[in-house]
């Protein structure tokens, strides 16, 4: 592949120190380790994957110690890697490729086969993103199965799946954490007794019992259901928002379609060919209060749109504001097709250039109260947005976005202020290549925008973290592993200043390290003592 290696899965790497190529050095108070996860092997014996978001699992660990950097990368241990690897073919479907049964080879066969598939089982290669969970981190994707990992060996600690714990069938990927450090989370229930719901959970943060080995799950806490608007055509959803009291769920007209899922084996189609965009539908804003577990009976609409990732979300005088990334149709997840991505670059802009939208941010805003004499109809009393509510006839209101900026997509901010009144986020620019070849800071009140890029490089998704003692919400640095197409450049954890984007310092890895999508930041002391300790650094 031009855009991600493919990396032989007998290949891991144990923990190594990888040397800062620039003078400057790492900073010393930054101690901890950043897991980043995303998809790594895409081809077993004669087998191979049809899309980029089915690659098995390859975790990296980026430890920083003491102004050095150490590296481990290793694939995930799931079930599913040990059945494709010990057969040495695929033999696990995967959202984008099924693999069918060897009885599958006549009508009578394929029908016996759609019985056993009538409530799928999926995979359990969870390579999307590492959530922690009490004091437990899990390799994550978006169905019902996690894998928790030990953060430092990368080791598969034991398979978890939500249904044991709650009625869960698929839940996303991006959780929040609040002040105190509990997690709050979203899932879909799509087979319950009653009618299926988007189901909104919450873990204590002191829900671990490692001493026992209990799982953090065994004190999950519903706190609340949502009827879906269709019984039989969900929303997709792979985030949603969070503010000091509330939960927004944006039900978007990207929809799951039940039936064609669960008869997809018999059809010989692809689970990712189940989610169908509806653009003739509206897109319908949930806001639940999280103490209570009550949604706002006030209807809040907009027109139809996509939406993968939420950057923030915070009360200001009344109102609640969001941000997220949307789009204008579902073609995103089309183009990273394998077919598409081997393309030359020229290729692929003229492929994708008439179906393709942009990634656009747009922030929304929610009053809580309702002035219904408001003039024009906008009962937006906020001075700082263009955003509107236009109230309808029925009651509900209309909501109008205001666009705050074109063309970043994988979004990051100082989580400090998650949930808060904030000025900054970070992304990876989305141009007209298979993958970014930027990363860049938009200031939401001035709106001017900063980027870092260099030629042939690919850098991740951006991760701050904050200064020790910071006070200004951008003090701090960006963390980003790039990797190249040029083999004279070689892979490298980049260390940005957040507020200038200046390079502070790059350390080359001697590996092969793919394109990943997503991470986690553990800021813990004990964790890289222990990290040093069982590699024989101290």
């Amino acid at each position: 592949l031009k855009c991600s290696p493919i990396i032989s899965y007998k290949t891991q790497l144990e923990f190594k120190k990888i040397i800062p190529e620039d003078i400057r050095c790492v900073p010393e108070w930054l101690q901890g380790t950043l897991l980043r996860n995303g998809p790594g092997l895409f081809k077993v014996g004669d087998t191979e994957y049809n899309h980029w978001f089915d690659g098995m699992a390859l975790i990296h660990s980026f430890t920083f110690k003491d102004g050095e950097v150490y590296y481990r990368s290793k694939f995930l241990r799931s079930d599913t890697f040990k059945k494709n690897t010990q057969a040495n073919k695929i033999v696990v479907s995967e959202f984008g490729t099924m693999i069918y049964p060897d009885p599958c080879k006549n009508i009578f066969s394929k029908a016996f086969s759609y019985l056993l598939a009538a409530i799928p089982d999926f995979t359990d290669n969870n390579l999307i993103n590492i959530i922690r969970y009490g004091e437990d981190y899990y390799a994550s994707s978006e169905v019902n199965y996690m894998n928790q990992i030990d953060p430092i060996t990368l080791d598969v600690i034991g398979k978890m799946n939500y249904r044991n714990h709650i009625a869960l069938n698929l839940a996303t990927a991006h959780p929040h954490y609040d002040d105190e450090g509990n997690t709050y989370n979203m899932g879909t229930a799509l087979m319950r007794f009653g009618m299926p719901n988007y189901v909104i959970f919450k873990v204590p943060v002191n829900a671990s019992d490692k001493e026992h080995k209990k799982p953090a799950l065994r004190k999950v806490k519903q706190v609340c259901n949502i009827p879906f608007r269709s019984t039989l055509f969900p929303s997709y959803f792979h985030s949603f928002g969070m503010t000091e009291n509330y939960i927004i769920f944006v039900e978007q007209p990207f929809k799951l379609d039940i039936v064609r899922l669960a008869t997809a084996i018999f059809r010989s189609v692809n689970w990712a060919s189940c989610l169908k965009y509806d653009k003739e539908d509206i897109t319908l804003i949930h806001l639940v209060d999280k103490k209570t577990g009550k949604a706002v009976s006030t209807k809040f609409y907009t027109d139809a749109l996509v939406v993968f990732h939420h950057i923030n979300a915070y009360e200001d005088d009344g109102h609640v504001v969001f941000d997220m990334i949307t789009y204008k149709d579902s073609n995103l997840y089309e183009m990273f097709y394998l077919v598409n991505l081997r393309k030359e670059t020229h290729e692929f802009i003229e492929t994708n250039k008439v179906n393709f939208s942009p990634p656009i941010c747009q922030r929304f805003v929610l009053p809580l109260t309702v002035d219904k004499d408001a003039p024009n109809g906008n009962v937006v009393r906020l001075k700082d947005t263009t955003a509107k509510a236009v109230m309808q006839r029925d009651g509900s209101l209309y909501c109008l976005p205001e666009t705050i900026f074109e063309g970043l997509e994988l979004p990051g901010m100082n989580y400090k202020f998650n949930g808060k009144k904030y000025r900054y986020f970070y992304g990876s620019r989305v141009e007209w290549t298979p993958h970014p070849n930027k990363i860049g800071k938009v200031d939401i009140v001035t709106r001017k925008y900063i980027e870092w890029t260099e030629e042939d490089c690919y850098p991740s998704e951006p991760v701050f973290v904050a200064s020790p003692g910071a006070v200004e919400e951008d003090d701090g640095v960006i963390l980003s592993s790039v990797v190249s197409l040029n083999p004279k450049i070689s892979p490298f954890m980049l260390v940005l200043n957040a507020k200038t984007f200046e390079v502070i310092a790059r350390a080359s890895i001697d590996a092969s390290v793919h394109m990943d999508l997503h991470g986690h930041f553990i800021p813990t002391q004990n964790t890289i003592q222990r990290c040093f300790y069982l590699d024989g650094y101290l």
